[in-house]
């Protein structure tokens, strides 16, 4: 059984309680997790504020980096074993939990390159005085994860954090954190003094509630629902807590009629079958300018047919859905779209030998979907494909803007005036040109506008988000 890191110490839950934990390839409990509560966040927050008064706290961003680097280094070391784990509890391919693994190590590796490299400045201001600005830590951070890469998400958060001097407290997903959990102990080993890092596993409800209300937390991060977003930000509000919110998207492709469309189509189908179409970022729209629509959407839909579904040791295009009320989301997603007459283009294929019993789901393809349904415009999270014509440039603006996403976008076209601007005109965090997600990207800046949150996360600009800056004024004779 998975325990809580708490002050450098693995330690049962104060209740005594666990969580199943169930493999999303046959629905059958293989692990327990320790199901945190208020109680314990209260003892992780309390480590976390002791270690900010410790050693942690005095020691210098050089010392901070070279732990940071260590822990890259373990990651690599380990990074079968965390691949291993990643694709049990997630039931992602192989293929993608090994690189999970790799983009891990590179977050250690960046942030702790850069963490001495974070400069002031100073202000020329009047005779007699020295006005120096300087970036701080917050203090104490709390990041709420998700369960679709626990293992990057952590180190997406964790690392720009650890490297400004904050001291953190990590509620993973219930539903997959045992990669997370294996971070920590590879943490501890970089040497990562107690209390710099704490893990309370549990419910969002309880163990997640409790630290974004926490009266001792000084910055929140957090990657979900929309809905859940809303309460996150309310429960910081209450002490002025700031926080960084990552909140999905509904991700649209354009396809203009001079795009180089053998290039564009295998890319396009990666970026919505990746994890099963469970990641924030997925091109879930895909918007095909009218005069080469059949065309197009008659490559992609080959590809779709070609698409197999199974168990992470096949490694295949797609593994399961996460547990089995999404299964059951996505499904009624399909179900809606083929009862109200959405034509279905195309549908991937299970496995021989697949479990009844996992959450599994074939990639499906529809189209041309309404522009007012909601394949449209809700983010469904799953393998699921909407695609749409449009006439022209104004119409592809007016059509990648209509939905209350904007997180990421693909363009597509050979026109460079065209390509400036639509990265102009569509309102999203990043734009992709005849490319699209860029190999994870640890050094670029991510984040959405509209509902898909605020903040930035990755690149400098997190080392940004993750400490605040304070103004020194010294008067001399």
């Amino acid at each position: 059984m998975s325990k809580l890191l708490i002050d450098g110490e693995w330690v049962d839950a104060l209740e005594g309680d666990t969580i199943d934990v169930i493999d999303p390839c046959s629905g059958q409990v293989f692990e327990k997790i320790a199901r945190g509560r208020a109680a314990d966040v209260d003892l992780a927050v309390a480590a976390a504020r002791r270690a900010l008064d410790g050693p942690w706290g005095r020691m210098t961003a050089t010392e901070r980096g070279r732990i940071m680097q260590r822990l890259g280094q373990l990651i690599l070391e380990h990074g079968e074993e965390l691949a291993q784990l990643e694709a049990r509890d997630t039931g992602k391919p192989m293929s993608v939990a090994r690189a999970d693994a790799k983009a891990v190590a590179r977050y250690f590796e960046f942030y702790g390159g850069a963490a001495d490299k974070v400069h002031g400045q100073t202000i020329p201001y009047l005779n007699g005085y020295n006005v120096s600005v300087v970036r701080i830590p917050h203090g104490v951070t709390a990041h709420i994860i998700p369960w679709n890469y626990p293992a990057q998400m952590m180190g997406r958060t964790l690392a720009p954090a650890l490297a400004m001097g904050n001291a953190a407290v990590v509620k993973p997903s219930e539903d997959a954190c045992l990669s997370a959990l294996k971070l920590a102990e590879l943490a501890m080993l970089a040497g990562l003094p107690p209390g710099a890092l704490n893990i309370v596993t549990g419910y969002g409800t309880e163990a997640g509630a409790a630290l974004t209300a926490h009266p001792g937390i000084n910055f929140a991060t957090f990657t979900g629902s929309p809905e859940v977003g809303v309460q996150v930000q309310q429960s910081t509000a209450r002490h002025h807590v700031p926080c960084v919110l990552e909140l999905g998207g509904k991700s649209p492709q354009i396809v203009f009629d001079d795009a180089d469309l053998a290039k564009a189509a295998p890319i396009i189908v990666r970026a919505l079958v990746q994890n099963a179409g469970q990641t924030c970022s997925a091109g879930s729209r895909l918007l095909v300018q009218e005069g080469i629509y059949d065309r197009f959407v008659a490559t992609i839909a080959a590809s779709f047919e070609a698409l197999k579904v199974g168990a992470p040791e096949m490694d295949l295009d797609c593994g399961p859905l996460i547990n089995a009320r999404h299964h059951q989301r996505v499904n009624a997603f399909i179900a809606d779209a083929v009862a109200m007459g959405v034509p279905k283009l195309a549908e991937g294929s299970l496995a021989p030998g697949i479990s009844g019993e996992g959450f599994f789901v074939k990639p499906v393809l529809f189209g041309p979907v309404p522009r007012n349904h909601r394949l449209a415009c809700q983010e469904v999270f799953g393998p699921v494909l909407s695609v749409m014509p449009f006439k022209d440039e104004d119409d592809a603006v007016q059509l990648a803007n209509a939905t209350e996403y904007g997180l990421v976008a693909g363009v597509w076209t050979e026109n460079g005036s065209r390509q400036a601007r639509m990265a102009q005109r569509i309102a999203s965090g990043q734009v992709f040109i005849n490319c699209y997600g860029a190999g994870g990207g640890v050094e670029l800046p991510f984040g959405g506008v509209k509902k898909s949150g605020y903040g930035r996360e990755k690149g400098l600009l997190a080392l940004e988000e993750m400490s605040t800056t304070k103004t020194i004024v010294q008067h001399y004779e």
